[in-house]
């Protein structure tokens, strides 16, 4: 049934049917008999939205580009800027006259959290151990298995039980006092091995061999490095010396897409030894300012690993007789002492001049830092306390000692 005066469905479902604008398409052959229009018609109902036909098995379904793309980690651009964007989740602050001065207090907040747990382990323990009000002997043989607990080594609980034994026998004594005190003994053992990494003028390129055990940190810093690098107007190349480990030449590229910095790579399982003499002699001929070379993670115990790394490095001489120019062991504070051990082999095979420590926010124990400095006395140039580029900043020894004992910054 179909009537045709107007206003008839309007007056009958309190609904006004406009007719549709007419389909510019042909007719099929066939046409079916008009239906009679109800309130439940299409033409009254907001059309859903069409559904996304499905592409052959091998094409990937359109996505939005707010949606991250799934992938395997750190081989893609998303995890690296997924990581930047959960290490740096406040709002950029305006730039003026005191932007250097912001920066250096986010540094030193980004610090303090990071050794937090450190920090709270020994401060807690310091307050359990300090409940009587004279400074006894007892006490101090308790507040030594603290220290010497909490990785800072023997040599420096020994210290700063003698000063406590010394000054403050048999009278009352705080726990921010044995903090200051703590403090200042920590600072005073790593003040001389907090040294920059400097990049020589005459030497160019500027050769670092990135060395260490599986899972320290390594390729990773070498990305932050070069961001570091590249910020300062130096023209960087990476060399993805890795080639055990598939991941770490797709992770270096992704940071030299990042940070505009060239990379060599080869092949998976590629001659470590030839890329980096190819990279060197690259470097070379284009005029870099730095040249960092990855290199793959080894157990010290490992001596046929260990061959292998003096095989770069032999081979690297053969291109410049001073390279490389600083050779940088990665260490993984969570490791604890066998830190100490990493220390030792490396730098007799490798002849390590510096020292990366990452992963400070990680452990509780990151007075292995003060330990391995009183041993070996090599430089510190760089400390990691989170995953950010910004986590990653030359070491000073106050900023650390005062982080380390929970006290806060003058």
């Amino acid at each position: 049934m179909t009537d045709k005066k107007p206003g008839f469905f309007k007056r009958l479902f309190g609904v006004e049917i406009v007719p549709a604008a007419p389909d510019p398409r042909p007719a099929p052959a066939e046409t079916l008999p008009e239906a009679v229009p109800t309130a439940l018609t299409p033409d009254l109902v907001v059309p859903a939205p069409e559904p996304v036909a499905p592409g052959p098995p091998d094409v990937a379904p359109m996505v939005p580009d707010h949606v991250p793309l799934p992938g395997p980690p750190e081989t893609t651009p998303d995890y690296v800027e997924a990581v930047e964007a959960r290490a740096h989740a406040v709002a950029p602050a305006p730039a003026h006259a005191a932007a250097p001065v912001e920066q250096a207090s986010g540094w030193l907040a980004r610090l303090a959290s990071g050794l937090k747990r450190s920090s709270d382990q020994l401060s807690g323990s310091i307050t359990s151990v300090f409940t009587k009000r004279k400074l006894d002997n007892a006490t101090l043989d308790e507040l030594e298995d603290v220290l010497i607990q909490a990785d800072l080594g023997v040599e420096t609980a020994t210290s700063i039980t003698d000063i406590l034994r010394r000054d403050r026998f048999d009278r009352d004594v705080s726990g921010e006092d044995v903090r200051a005190v703590l403090a200042a003994e920590v600072e005073k053992v790593l003040g001389p091995v907090a040294r920059p990494l400097r990049i020589g003028e005459g030497q160019a390129p500027f050769i670092i061999l990135m060395i260490g055990v599986n899972g320290s940190g390594k390729t990773t810093t070498i990305g932050k490095l070069a961001q570091k690098f590249a910020g300062e107007g130096k023209s960087v190349m990476l060399a993805a010396g890795d080639t055990f480990r598939a991941a770490a030449i797709e992770q270096l590229q992704v940071w030299g897409q990042r940070t505009g910095a060239s990379v060599v790579s080869r092949p998976a399982g590629s001659d470590a030894s030839g890329l980096a003499f190819d990279a060197v002699t690259q470097a070379r001929a284009e005029g870099r300012d730095v040249l960092i070379i990855d290199t793959a993670g080894r157990l010290q115990n490992r001596d046929e690993l260990m061959n292998e790394l003096e095989k770069i490095i032999r081979v690297i001489k053969k291109v410049d007789p001073s390279a490389p120019h600083a050779t940088l062991l990665t260490l993984d504070a969570t490791t604890g002492q066998n830190a100490l051990k990493q220390v030792e082999i490396f730098g007799q095979r490798a002849g390590v001049t510096g020292l990366v420590m990452t992963k400070l926010d990680g452990t509780a124990r990151g007075g292995i830092l003060v330990a391995i400095a009183r041993k070996f006395g090599l430089p510190v140039h760089f400390i990691g306390v989170g995953e950010g580029v910004g986590d990653l900043e030359a070491f000073t020894a106050a900023d650390f000692a005062q982080a380390i004992a929970g006290r806060e910054q003058p």
